[in-house]
């Protein structure tokens, strides 16, 4: 199936330096789409795709290697990386609270002051799972792809809850979208900013 745009509100403002004409290093947690890859080749960035969907559910920790140990090998991150974007999409709606701790606990040295953070949550928590694959056809337009099933794990967070566990970004706006999701855009803290400057 084709993939479906959508226009985001938000998009424009993850993707500021890229439109500036700026070099950045993004992540995409999800599978490397071929419209994703097609916008980022066309500017000057190093796109690092790490399919964390793939992975899912991932095994608790009682059962094996910790949260932290399981997303170090999934994200095999050269230690002088810094991540100017973040594509998280909507990704933390499957992880349990203490996973994605331990996903921001890696991610915490590849950060800066400006980097810039992308995401989809829920207004409601009993909100039905959206089963599509994000991507980004241009600065303002996403596209929605149907999933082939159902992923594992779907419990999303409520919003004050997750602002909690991200404890490395501030939501500095959220759009409702029509079917209760939310989409978010993320900055760095400013006790963090202080931190790393």
């Amino acid at each position: 199936m084709s993939p479906q745009p959508q226009v985001s509100q938000l998009l424009p403002s993850v993707l500021q330096h890229v439109v500036e004409g700026q070099r950045v290093t993004v992540l995409d947690v999800g599978p490397a789409l071929p419209e994703t890859v097609a916008f980022f080749s066309a500017v000057p960035c190093t796109l690092h795709i790490a399919d964390l969907f793939s992975a899912l559910p991932l095994t608790p920790e009682d059962d094996g290697p910790s949260y932290i140990e399981q997303f170090r090998k999934l994200l095999p991150l050269p230690a002088a990386t810094r991540f100017d974007i973040c594509l998280f999409w909507d990704l933390f709606n499957y992880l349990p609270v203490a996973a994605a701790s331990a996903l921001l606990e890696v991610l915490h040295p590849h950060l800066h002051a400006d980097t810039r953070g992308h995401a989809f949550g829920v207004h409601k928590r009993g909100t039905p799972e959206d089963s599509r694959i994000h991507g980004i056809l241009n600065a303002d337009t996403l596209t929605l792809r149907s999933r082939r099933q159902l992923l594992p794990g779907y419990a999303p967070m409520p919003q004050a809850q997750l602002q909690t566990v991200l404890a490395d970004f501030r939501f500095e706006r959220s759009v409702l979208l029509a079917d209760s999701r939310l989409e978010f855009l993320l900055g760095m803290r400013q006790e963090k900013r202080e931190k790393r400057t």
